[in-house]
């Protein structure tokens, strides 16, 4: 996941990812280096059994796109804030540049999932943060 925009700096994900949902916080990675991100969506009410269809779908097609780390964990949690239901998804880039130059396949979903999502407590709808995987010694 780069640093520049939810998921790259290219104009039109720009565009889809930075309206009023979604933010970034993340150290610059090397982008021929894996990334691992974890993504949280907090769900619009009626609307928490679509965005998790979505969510599974993005990974999917991801996967089946050769844009995620084959060998790397991937997860989606569900949670709830009070009675709002929120998702956190954790998965690796295949490097830093895959979101970055996203096909459109992927950002028609991206433009779903903020479709689907909302800002809640002063969070954004949709926020994604670079992470360090930590294995055990």
């Amino acid at each position: 996941m780069s640093r520049h925009s939810l998921f790259g700096a290219v104009a039109a994900l720009t565009l889809v990812f930075t309206a009023p949902n979604a933010t970034l916080a993340a150290e610059p990675s090397k982008p021929d280096a894996p990334e691992t991100v974890m993504i949280t969506l907090r769900a619009k009410a009626g609307g928490e059994e679509a965005l998790a269809r979505v969510i599974a779908r993005h990974f999917e097609t991801a996967r089946a796109l050769g844009l995620v780390r084959a060998d790397a964990p991937h997860m989606t949690l569900k949670g709830a804030d009070g009675e709002r239901t929120h998702f956190v998804e954790i998965m690796t880039w295949r490097d830093a540049s895959a979101p970055d130059a996203a096909p459109a396949a992927i950002q028609a979903i991206w433009k779903e999932m903020n479709a689907l999502v909302e800002a809640r407590g002063g969070r954004p709808g949709l926020e994604i943060v670079e992470m360090t995987m930590v294995a055990p010694e």
